[in-house]
């Protein structure tokens, strides 16, 4: 495994990190016991950071991987968020004060630990102030329940002024070969300040697997099934996701002469981003977790960017659309 440092916490952080959306429900059915197997064959690999949040299943994902963790909590980087998902809020967003004290003791109790190495803010709140908000983060690292405070889909401009306010430690984005816009917008930035970066999505939500074909339906329940929401750029929408399906089988081959499989090629692909500190995916069986391990120890050259960017070309497929979208909860 490899290992880089998490911005300016003083952590190291594996380059490829454990995704635990899906296990709060959401992706389709899935078997709890075998993701179980998946997070203990993740920790034998090396990998250290496990990113969930009280919005995935309403703490269901952080209850499932204190489980999982068990004895071996104090030996990992857990990240959790807070501020969705909340249904008499706008967008279902809440950024308060008082939100982010009581969802914090919500997450430590699921979490069954007495403190979060990384704390995010999910989704911007822009009917808070983000002072308030920003000192909600404060007050929690002074209680010693958060070492490290962060934002997840905040706009560059919403960085700036949070970072006027309290230093920002980590940022999360979506960020994979059909989503290249935080390379562009976000991600510099972070360098430059030295932020640590998280990427989800990282797989395209499994578009980059290569295992979905132009006839793929979704289990009911499956975000995917109705097209993807927004941040995710809709790559599931009937109009494009044939379109997206014959791109990926083009990028099959240039894997194949690597001696790689098609995710090893765009989970390198992303975490070799300049700034970027862990690519984030999710894992439900302990095979998949194996097979992710062949993204690491290996660079692309610059010829084979060159010829993953004309696959994406022939297609028109705009990997960086001039837009800021969001998800509305």
């Amino acid at each position: 495994m490899e290992y880089r440092p998490f911005g300016q916490t003083g952590l190291q952080v594996s380059a490829i990190g454990f995704g635990c959306w899906e296990m709060g429900g959401g992706y389709g059915s899935i078997e709890e016991s075998e993701v179980i197997k998946a997070i203990h064959r993740a920790l034998d690999l090396g990998i250290n950071c496990f990113d969930t949040a009280e919005g995935y299943g309403k703490g269901r994902s952080e209850e499932l991987l204190s489980k999982a963790l068990g004895n071996r909590r104090k030996d990992v980087i857990v990240v959790t968020k807070f501020g969705v998902a909340y249904d008499d809020r706008p967008k279902g967003r809440d950024s308060r004060r008082s939100t982010a004290h009581a969802a914090i003791d919500r997450s430590l109790k699921a979490l069954n630990t007495d403190y979060v190495d990384v704390y995010l803010v999910h989704w911007p709140d822009r009917t808070t102030p983000f002072d308030e908000t920003m000192r909600a983060l404060e007050e929690l690292v002074q209680q010693g329940k958060v070492r490290h405070v962060g934002l997840s889909n905040f706009t560059l401009d919403e960085i700036k002024t949070c970072m006027s306010m309290r230093r920002v430690e980590v940022l999360q984005y979506s960020c994979n070969l059909f989503d290249r816009r935080m390379p562009r917008w976000i991600f510099p930035y972070a360098e430059e300040n030295g932020i640590g970066v998280m990427t989800y999505g990282s797989l395209a939500y499994g578009l980059l697997t290569g295992a979905f074909t132009e006839e793929t339906t979704f289990e009911e329940g499956d975000w995917r099934r109705t097209g993807g929401w927004d941040m995710s750029l809709r790559l599931f929408m009937p109009e494009v996701f044939k379109r997206n399906v014959q791109a990926v089988n083009e990028l099959k081959p240039i894997a194949e002469r690597l001696g790689k499989k098609l995710p090893h090629l765009a989970l390198n692909w992303t975490h070799s981003n300049p700034g970027v500190s862990v690519s984030l995916v999710g894992a439900r069986r302990a095979s998949e977790v194996e097979d992710n391990m062949g993204a690491v120890g290996w660079q692309l050259g610059d010829d084979v960017r060159a010829e993953i960017d004309q696959v994406f070309a022939e297609y028109e497929i705009d990997t960086a659309p001039n837009k800021w979208v969001e998800r509305v909860d």
